[in-house]
Formats: structure tokens, sequence, C-alpha cells
């Protein structure tokens, strides 16, 4: 009994030595945080939050940020700004989707194992609420919410307002623990926001062999066909400005 006691004591000082504040969490991560700018179909736009997880361009966000787009690209926390981005795939039992832009070596996130995440832990998050780039906020996981098919949530304090769906919410030891996506609404609400557990995110990232560290693979560079991306941006440049045409 002694030596367990020890030994436990010994993994809530190794987990406590590894805590970061927000301030480092906020400093490690903030360039791996980008805006997510939609012109959709209806020639409305939207701005949302993602994250990259790949240094060859995949960014996480949700689902509902890309619904209905016609052209997609995203804003570094630099101001610098992407070329068009490309739909990978969407989840269809969570809010989550994958996009991904044409780069290399750009700072990730890591990610962490939502399976430990318990109610109380302190979390982080960062986000474009308001189209206010990479605004840190900071909260709790309020609670563990299993619905009636199985699906996890997060039910988390920190706040959601919109423009920020698709923000990493990252644990004290600087992970992703999950991705925000929606709040309740309404007067007398009051931060009644959930996120969705990051191990969703990484079984869509393994399933389709986007995530070498986790999948096990090797990133292949595939040469680019640029006749064939030109014509594609002149034919989306095109429905562009139809669209536009056509709200006159």
């Amino acid at each position: 009994m002694k030596s367990f006691c020890c030994a436990f004591a010994f993994c809530l000082l190794w987990v406590s030595a590894y805590a970061k504040t927000h301030v480092e969490i906020a400093e490690e991560n903030s360039s791996a945080i980008v805006a997510i700018n939609v012109l959709r179909k209806d020639g409305s736009t939207f701005t949302g939050t993602g994250f990259i997880v790949t240094e060859n361009g995949i960014i996480a966000t949700s689902r509902h940020v890309i619904e209905n787009a016609m052209y997609v690209n995203i804003t570094f926390n630099t101001g610098a700004i992407s070329s068009q981005a490309v739909p990978l795939v969407q989840a269809q039992e969570v809010d989550l989707a994958l996009i991904q832009i044409a780069a290399k070596n750009l700072p990730v996130v890591e990610l962490g194992d939502s399976d430990y995440v318990l109610p109380g832990e302190e979390i982080t998050v960062i986000g474009n609420p308001r189209r206010l780039q990479n605004t840190v906020t900071s909260g709790l996981i309020s609670q563990v919410r299993k619905k009636s098919d199985g699906i996890i949530w997060h039910q988390i304090s920190a706040p959601i307002s919109p423009s920020s769906s698709g923000s990493p919410v990252f644990n004290k030891q600087g992970h992703v623990i999950s991705v925000a996506f929606s709040s309740y609404k309404g007067e007398g609400n009051q931060n009644l926001n959930f996120s969705v557990p990051s191990n969703y995110l990484i079984r869509l990232l393994h399933a389709k062999n986007y995530y070498p560290s986790i999948a096990g693979q090797n990133t292949k560079e595939e040469s680019p066909d640029y006749w064939q991306r030109f014509k594609e941006h002149i034919a989306k440049s095109w429905q562009i400005l139809k669209s536009f045409f056509q709200r006159k």
C-alpha cells in the first residue's frame, strides 16, 4: 500500500511539473490556429476557426463551417492568406471536417487522448470570435456528456462566440483534447458551450491515413499538376464572379 501511494504521488508530481500556463500554451500554439474564410454558394460569407494538424497543410475545423462552401481559404495569425483550401473529409456522427492547403513545414498542434478527460479540468481555448483572431480564453471541462446515441460531447465553460467554431481546446499539457462547435443561445444561458472530443478527430485522421504520426505512414509528396490547378482556379473565379452579379 505504501509503495502504491508513493507511485501515485510521483505521478501527480510528474503531471504538475509538466503543466503549462495559459500564456505558454498560447505562445506555443497560436501560429497553428487559423481563420477559415468561406464564400458560400448563395454569395454570403462566413468565418470560422481551424487548427493545423499536419505540416503539409491539413487543417481541422467544424463541419458546419464549410457547409455549402464555393470557395475557402485561410488567414494565418501573421495576416498571410492562403490559396484555395480543398475539403478532404467530413465526419458523419460529429461536427468535424478536414481541409487542406498547398503548403509545407507548417506549425502544428499536438493532439491529446480525450478518453482521459475529466470534469473540472482546466482548459485553454484559442479561436477567432467575431473575427478577432487568436483570442485566448480559459475555463473548465464542465462535464463529459454521453448522448442517447452513444456520441460523447464535452461541456465547457470557456466562452464560444460566432466565428469560434472549430477552435481547439487545450489541456494543461498543451494538447488538443476537444474541438469547440456549439453553445446554447438565449437569455439566461451562460457558459453552456460544447466541443467534440479529440479522439473523434484522431480516428478521422487515422482512417484516411492523413496523420503519419498516428497512422504510421510516411508522408508522400506528389508532383502537382499546375495546369490543372490553373484551370480549376479560373473556373472557380468565374463561378464567384457570376454569384456576385446574380446578387445585384
